[in-house]
């Protein structure tokens, strides 16, 4: 249910909903059907229709992906580096009913921690009860490895 969806079905007033967002109790930075705006820490993620961004590494807001096991979102798309130093990047949408999942170092997995779900590193469900994969994303370094492009081939 979307947010306007909910607020047409509390049935209250205009005046009472002004009320509602005038006291906090509701947040809203933008229309829910706009796009986050591009930053230079959270880049456009579609290009063309496709995930295609790039993450600058020697950024504060992306420094997790300099270490092995470190990770972060950027939009809805998790992206790490294994222990290996490769770097993956898969939906963060856990495929069972949603939960954002989590880069495990130690087990060098993707694991979901609402029902214990758990992803190799190309996606494939290796612990259900998520029924289908993850969905893989191509990542390449650039710039002599200052950079980290994602996106869908």
């Amino acid at each position: 249910m979307t947010r306007t969806e909910f607020l047409k079905n509390l049935k209250l007033g205009g005046g009472a909903l002004m009320s509602i967002y005038c006291m906090g109790a509701i947040t809203s930075c933008a229309n829910e059907d706009t796009p986050l705006p591009a930053t230079s820490t959270n880049p456009d993620p579609i290009k063309n229709g496709k995930i295609d961004f790039t993450l600058d590494l020697t950024m504060d807001a992306n420094k997790a992906l300099k270490a092995d096991g470190g990770f972060l979102y950027n939009g809805n798309i998790i992206v790490a580096r294994s222990k290996d130093a490769k770097y993956i990047a898969l939906s963060k949408i856990c495929t069972h009913v949603g939960t954002t999942v989590e880069f495990q170092k130690d087990t060098n997995d993707i694991y979901c921690p609402n029902h214990g779900s758990k992803f190799d590193l190309t996606g494939k469900v290796t612990k259900s009860p998520a029924p289908s994969p993850l969905k893989m994303y191509q990542t390449e370094l650039l710039a002599s490895g200052t950079k980290l492009r994602v996106y869908e081939a």
